[in-house]
C-alpha cells in the first residue's frame, strides 16, 4: 500500500432535483439531459413513474421512455438494468419518491402485523431493498438525473406588486434519510422554477441560484465531468490458480458453501454484539428488538442473497446503535 497523487478522473453525473409540485423538476431534468446527450451525440432514456408526465414534453425534447405501471423497487431496478443493457448513457428517473413510498408502506404493514407494533424490525427487513435501489443508481454506467418530490407547506410571502400572497414551499425530499449524500449535485427547485444548488462536488455552482436551468447547465456539467483524467484499465488476466489446471498435487478450491457459512457466522456474531451493547448495564436495544433481530436472522437463507441481507441488517443496526448512543451521551 502506498499513497499517490490524487487525480480527478472522468465521472458519470449523479444529480437529484427536488421540490414541490409545479416547481419544474421534470422539465428541468429533461432539458439538462438533452444538453448532455447532445454533447455525447446520443439519445437519452426516461424512467417515468409520474403517469406519463415526462411524455407531455416529447414534442419539444426527443427521448425514449419506460412508463412504469408498477412502482416497486424491483421494477425500478429492472428498468435501470434494461436501460444499461440497451446502452443509454444518459438516464432520467422521474421520480424516486414512489420507491420510498413502497418501502414505508411495507414497514407500516409489517409493523401492524407484529405484536410490538414498532417499526424497528420492519426497517431492518426493508432496509436491504433501499440499499440495493441506491446501489443500482450509483452503479449505473452512465449519467443519471433523478427527481424527488418534496413535502409541501404554504407560507405567506410578497408577490411582484408587494402584496402578501400564499406561496408553496418545498421541504425535505420524499426519500430515505441521508439520500443527499448519494448524489454529486443537489438542486432544490422553487415555484418560480429556480434551482438552489445545495450540494455541488464540481465546486462551480455551490450555493448559486440558477434561473430555469436547462440545456446549457447540462452542457456545463458535462464539460466539467469529462475534463478529468481518463481511467485506463488493463485487460483482466486470470489469476494463476485459475489459469493452471489442477494436478493431483494441487489442493482443491475452498468449498464455497463452507466459506459462506463461515462468513455468515462471523456477521451474525457481529450483529449479536451490536444488539447486546449496553452502557452502565442498560442495553441500547430492548429485549423485543433483540428477539426480532434473531427472528430475522433465522429467516435468512444461507446463500449469497442471504449474506447481503445479513450485511444490510448489520449496517442498519450499527447505524441505529450509533444514533442511540449519541442520544444517550
Amino acid at each position: 500500500m502506498a499513497f499517490v497523487k490524487a487525480e480527478r478522473t472522468n465521472l458519470y453525473l449523479r444529480c437529484a432535483l427536488f421540490g414541490p409540485s409545479g416547481s419544474g423538476k421534470t422539465m428541468t431534468a429533461l432539458r439538462m439531459a438533452k444538453g448532455i446527450a447532445g454533447k455525447m451525440n446520443t439519445t437519452f432514456a426516461v424512467i417515468d413513474t409520474e403517469a406519463g408526465s415526462a411524455s407531455k414534453y416529447a414534442d419539444r425534447i426527443p427521448f425514449e421512455v419506460d412508463d412504469l405501471d408498477k412502482k416497486t423497487v424491483e421494477h425500478y431496478i429492472a428498468s435501470m438494468n434494461e436501460a444499461a443493457k440497451a446502452g443509454y448513457k444518459v438516464l432520467v428517473i422521474d421520480s424516486l419518491s414512489h420507491a420510498w413510498r413502497e418501502l414505508t408502506d411495507e414497514v407500516d404493514r409489517i409493523a401492524e402485523r407484529s405484536v410490538s407494533k414498532n417499526t424497528f424490525s420492519p426497517w431492518a427487513k426493508v432496509n436491504p431493498k433501499q440499499k440495493r435501489f441506491i446501489d443500482t443508481i450509483l452503479g449505473y454506467p452512465g449519467h443519471v438525473i433523478a427527481t424527488m418530490r418534496s413535502k409541501t407547506e404554504w407560507v405567506i410571502g410578497k408577490d411582484i406588486d408587494g402584496k402578501f400572497a400564499p406561496e408553496k414551499m418545498g421541504l425535505a425530499p420524499e426519500q430515505g434519510k441521508g439520500i443527499e449524500y448519494e448524489f454529486d449535485l443537489l438542486l432544490e427547485m422553487d415555484q418560480k422554477h429556480r434551482a438552489a444548488v445545495t450540494k455541488d462536488r464540481t465546486g462551480k455552482f455551490q450555493d448559486e441560484t440558477i434561473d430555469r436551468p436547462g440545456e446549457d447547465f447540462g452542457i456545463a456539467l458535462y464539460d466539467w465531468l469529462i475534463s478529468g483524467t481518463e481511467v485506463k484499465r488493463e485487460p483482466a488476466t486470470a489469476p494463476e490458480s485459475v489459469s493452471k489446471p489442477l494436478t493431483k498435487n494441487t489442493a482443491p478450491p475452498e468449498n464455497g458453501e463452507a466459506l459462506l457459512k463461515e462468513r455468515s457466522t462471523a456477521v451474525i456474531k457481529e450483529i449479536g454484539d451490536i444488539v447486546t451493547a449496553c452502557e452502565n448495564g442498560t442495553g441500547y436495544f430492548s429485549e423485543d428488538e433483540r428477539n426480532e433481530a434473531r427472528e430475522l436472522i433465522r429467516a435468512t437463507k444461507l446463500n449469497e442473497e442471504g449474506m447481503k441481507e445479513l450485511l444490510a441488517l448489520k449496517e442498519f443496526l450499527a447505524e441505529e446503535l450509533a444514533k442511540r448512543s449519541e442520544r444517550a451521551a
